[in-house]
């Protein structure tokens, strides 16, 4: 009796989830409610292909809309088997190197390249670049199975963008005693991470929400899998402040899986770190948490819109991550636009007075793409000169 009372309200949270994200739920819309009007559209969990973890119409769609030409020319040369070929090859890609890779990279073929997420435009971006954005096709799916060793377990929601998996949300209720904290936590780590959905860089983050807090991971390793808070903090301290237009959590909805704000994280957040020889299983998948995604928005927003020359305070407790929030700042502002098309900074400098924090600092920022620029460590143990000698090449 308490499971049905516990899966009829977290229903009602999927619904209204659902609802936010695609303007309709899949009931209103079965009822004859108006199409969709929300940036999401609804998936349905029988196109949901368990063995490659793949939404197929959406990614089909994407495709045929948006890069035909390439397809033809695989289909002229593979015209029995031009689907398996890109499956095939996106399977193996996505295994050795990760989801991440093939967002940002795209996914070779043959003769053909194919774009699998078109990057969010910035305000001066050619009016192209903005079409190309909004062709990406976001989508969810409730009630997601993805267990071929046991076909009835599902997982409750799943993001996908242009039909891959980018995220996976367990929800929970606390006012039937079912918390994201304790009961979605223990349902990961009980999940058979072997499933491909499940299993490390398939997907970007693990989510587990009730109407009080949400909690993340990135990598399931059975018990031993680590999650950390993705709430915003209240007075001080852990957990969310009270919400009067909702729950407390509606903010992981109504902010952070926004397109724009899903696009940002992929390009300008999530790290895959680890030496280039590593093996996928055995890098770190890091996916900022809420305070840094906040503050490091706030910065890179205000630098936009009043440009150099301000003085900011960033207060972190420890053990909150606050190297890679410096990194993503620094990385940000080294890219960072302003209205014209122009550089608002020509370089960017980090100085730190730990040692420990230094050498996190470099190995992170390192770890980014820097078409933009080049990353110069200034070491005293490096070569020959003073740091201030160094520094001073490095900005010629």
């Amino acid at each position: 009796m308490n499971y049905a009372v516990s899966n009829t309200k977290e229903i009602a949270l999927e619904q209204a989830i659902e609802r936010r994200l695609c303007g309709a739920s899949s009931e209103e819309l079965a009822a004859g409610a108006a199409a969709e009007t929300g940036p999401f559209r609804i998936g349905q969990p029988s196109d949901f292909d368990a063995p490659l973890a793949l939404d197929r119409a959406k990614f089909w769609e994407f495709l045929e809309t948006t890069q035909s030409k390439d397809l033809d020319k695989l289909k002229q040369h593979n015209p029995s088997d031009w689907q398996a070929k890109i499956t095939g090859q996106l399977d193996k890609l996505i295994k050795s190197k990760g989801l991440l890779h093939v967002l940002k990279k795209g996914l070779p073929v043959d003769n053909a390249h194919f774009t699998l997420m078109y990057p969010a435009p910035l305000a001066s971006s050619a009016q192209k670049v903005h079409d190309n954005f909004a062709a990406n096709i976001w989508s969810v799916t409730r009630q997601v199975h993805q267990s071929l060793a046991n076909p009835a377990e599902s997982v409750d929601m799943v993001l996908f963008l242009n039909g891959l998996p980018i995220v996976t949300l367990e929800l929970k209720n606390a006012w039937t005693h079912q918390t994201a904290r304790y009961h979605g936590q223990k349902q990961y780590r009980e999940r058979d991470a072997s499933q491909t959905l499940l299993t490390f860089g398939r997907v970007l983050v693990h989510m587990t929400a009730d109407t009080d807090e949400v909690w993340m991971a990135t990598k399931l390793a059975g018990g031993a899998t680590w999650f950390l808070p993705f709430n915003k903090g209240h007075n001080e301290g852990a957990g969310n402040p009270p919400n009067p237009d909702g729950h407390k959590t509606a903010y992981l909805w109504e902010e952070v899986f926004q397109p724009r704000s899903l696009a940002g994280i992929i390009q300008h957040f999530v790290l895959l770190e680890g030496k280039a020889t590593d093996p996928l299983a055995k890098k770190t998948l890091i996916f900022p948490r809420y305070h840094q995604w906040d503050v490091v928005n706030q910065l890179v927003d205000s630098a936009r819109s009043e440009g150099p020359g301000n003085k900011y305070l960033v207060q972190h407790s420890a053990g909150s991550g606050k190297s890679n929030s410096i990194a993503w700042t620094a990385h940000q502002l080294s890219s960072l636009y302003d209205a014209h098309g122009e550089k608002q900074f020509h370089s960017v400098i980090v100085v730190t007075d730990r040692t420990v924090l230094d050498d996190q600092l470099q190995d992170t920022i390192y770890q980014f793409e820097h078409t933009d620029g080049i990353v110069g460590r200034i070491n005293r143990d490096e070569g020959e000169g003073s740091k201030s000698e160094k520094l001073a090449k490095a900005l010629e």
